[in-house]
């Protein structure tokens, strides 16, 4: 598997977990603390505001297919340099929430559900199940785009392919962790997860960053510094996939090293920062 369509599988595998998490909370909360008749009930408003999660991701992907088909030329490449940056940065936001407060992910949806059903608000159970699958969708659709405009080789079929190995491993990933928690931790994942996410950001910095110059926005500052092409070419081969997962260059410019400091610079910086210390919330 290339680079792109491994960074592809990471982040439809990761968000994809994280939604069936969320839809699983919520699932066992109904089934454990709400009367049958309730239960059923609110089970009906959950799987309507999962596919209304889903279908507001959907429409944001082709919102942003939609716009891109109206821009040639530079305009295209910037608009795709401005995704990119985005997408790092989302990453780098969802990382460091995770990191910090998700450990009261089951408290806080409990709580929302418990709301819902004593005041037979189910609307509010729909919309609290929209929004968590939406967000994690819309997430996902944002860091595809970025990840297919830095990559411009990959074909839709091959980033289909990959997208499906990404919900099929989700999906056994949250088997094992639901039905195997003595010997499977949700906080090891969740680390394991964070740590490969945080490199994908930086290389998609890295890449918005090579489109920046290469625009003339930005400076590359010197020419390359050094040259490791003859340990590791990040242009093909397992170079190719080092490069495309953790953003290292073979022939750096003085831009790409300081860029690529400073990412990192800000992350300790985030990740340092006080931080809630229930640990991450075990599946139901």
């Amino acid at each position: 598997m290339t680079g792109s369509l491994g960074q592809i599988a990471l982040v439809v595998g990761r968000e994809s977990v994280e939604a069936l998490l969320v839809v699983g909370i919520l699932n066992a909360w109904l089934g454990h603390h709400a009367d049958p008749a309730s239960a059923r009930m609110g089970k009906r408003f959950l799987w309507a505001g999962i596919g209304a999660g889903l279908a507001a991701s959907a429409l944001l992907a082709a919102a942003m297919l939609g716009f891109a088909s109206l821009l040639e030329g530079d305009r295209e490449d910037l608009f795709q340099l401005v995704v990119t940056g985005l997408a790092a940065a989302l990453i780098l936001q969802m990382v460091t929430w995770m990191h910090r407060q998700g450990g009261h992910l089951q408290e806080e949806l409990n709580r929302g559900a418990e709301r819902a059903v004593s005041r037979q608000n189910w609307w509010g159970l729909l919309f609290l199940a929209a929004i968590a699958v939406a967000r994690e969708g819309s997430e996902t659709a944002v860091f595809l785009y970025g990840i297919l405009a830095s990559a411009r080789g990959t074909s839709l079929p091959a980033g289909i392919a990959a997208a499906a190995v990404g919900l099929a491993a989700a999906g056994a990933l949250y088997w094992l962790l639901q039905f195997g928690s003595r010997r499977f931790s949700w906080r090891v994942f969740f680390r394991v997860t964070e740590v490969l996410l945080l490199f994908l950001a930086a290389s998609l910095v890295m890449t918005a960053l090579d489109r920046a110059i290469g625009l003339d926005l930005a400076p590359a500052l010197s020419p390359p510094l050094w040259d490791t092409s003859w340990l590791l070419d990040d242009m093909a081969g397992i170079g190719g996939f080092v490069s495309a997962m953790t953003g290292y260059r073979a022939r750096p410019e003085l831009a790409s090293v300081l860029v690529y400091v400073l990412y990192w610079l800000v992350v300790a910086a985030l990740l340092s920062l006080p931080k809630r210390t229930r640990a991450v919330a075990s599946a139901p």
